[in-house]
């Protein structure tokens, strides 16, 4: 049996066990075909039926109709955050941001690079700490669309609440929490993910669009940042990342074979309960940094008492194989990132591990 450990890691994340081994079964020889998907032209009708699949499992999964397209990008979140604004942004329009946390202020920085932006609201006067409430939002008088970030990585809060913006496209950076919980998809007219925390490896952007806004992209950008130009190629405009696409799909089967988006979403909320639970009742050993109603389920952020003693936190948890516990290195402190892939064992190794490092170090 492989030695594996349990890896908290915030992305490149955790997958599904049975996703790797069905992939390493068919890493030489997919499908009886002689050769692995990795040497697979991303013309031939075995990986269009790969690709096809994918968007077909996708749609699926997130309850949406034939009115949404799904395309399969490269460059990340990063990307996208100035593709977004390229493709909508006209030079006479707004474009309205909410600022919850690092990734959604540098989705707000790139669309200053190509055009006018309004802050509709912010949380970084609290840290990050919390997510605006609707009252809260106060959008320009026109906005082309709006732009949040449902789950806050670095900061460990989450979006518990689609914002009403009216007739306005709702844009969203999903990157952190996609496919965790049973959502609402057809209140967005845009999503984007990368892959690499809960849908599969590095290497592949799922992008969730509406076809009506399709219709509104600007026509004046190079070819390779339209997303008129990969829906119109059904993301094969240029050479797609095919292994990671195909790992997707597998973890897209897996999403649906678990019970769907309702019951991994239950599941989420009971594995982050079992870590909250223990902050809450340390004493003020571990100090949560997100306020109590904006606790993101995915990645759980907490405080000890010094730096020091975060160090020797983490370096015992990794010697008993809980792995990727340190924050990020902008704010510190120690994270846990619990994405659908990571087992009630994983969590339930790292409260006993909780539990016991306060009661030495306590």
């Amino acid at each position: 049996m492989v030695h594996r450990v349990f890896n908290f890691n915030p992305g490149p994340a955790t997958l599904p066990l049975t996703v790797l081994q069905e992939a390493q079964k068919e890493l030489l020889d997919y499908s009886g075909l002689g050769m692995s998907v990795m040497e697979m032209s991303h013309r031939s009708r075995d990986f269009e039926e790969i690709i096809g699949s994918a968007e077909e499992l996708m749609l699926e999964v997130t309850g949406l109709s034939d009115d949404y397209q799904v395309l399969f990008l490269q460059g990340g979140a990063s990307l996208q955050f100035a593709m977004l604004p390229l493709n909508f942004l006209p030079p006479d329009a707004v474009a309205d941001y909410i600022i919850t946390g690092s990734f959604a202020s540098k989705a707000c920085q790139e669309a200053e690079r190509v055009g006018k932006v309004h802050i509709a609201a912010s949380t970084k006067n609290d840290n990050f700490r919390s997510i605006p409430e609707q009252h809260d939002i106060k959008l320009s008088d026109s906005p082309a669309y709006v732009h949040i970030t449902t789950n806050n990585t670095i900061y460990g809060t989450q979006w518990k609440y689609i914002p009403d913006c009216g007739e306005v496209p709702l844009a969203a950076d999903m990157s952190s929490d996609i496919l965790s919980r049973e959502l609402d998809m057809s209140r967005f007219s845009l999503a984007y993910a990368g892959a690499q925390k809960n849908l599969g490896p590095a290497g592949v952007t799922v992008v969730i669009i509406k076809k009506n806004l399709l219709e509104r992209a600007s026509k004046n950008i190079p070819a390779i940042l339209s997303y008129k130009t990969h829906a119109e190629a059904r993301s094969l405009y240029n050479t797609p990342p095919t292994f990671a696409i195909y790992i997707l799909k597998l973890v897209l089967n897996w999403v649906k074979e678990k019970g769907g988006l309702k019951i991994l979403g239950d599941i989420n909320k009971k594995k982050a309960a079992l870590i909250y639970d223990i902050i809450d009742k340390s004493d003020g050993f571990y100090r949560g940094h997100a306020f109590k109603e904006a606790r993101s389920d995915m990645n759980i952020t907490f405080r000890l008492a010094d730096e020091n003693l975060e160090k020797i936190f983490t370096e015992e948890a990794a010697r008993e194989g809980l792995i990727g516990l340190k924050g990020h290195r902008s704010v510190g402190g120690i994270r846990a990132s619990l994405y659908n892939a990571m087992p009630m064992e994983g969590v339930e190794a790292l409260s006993r591990f909780m539990k016991d490092f306060m009661n030495r170090k306590g």
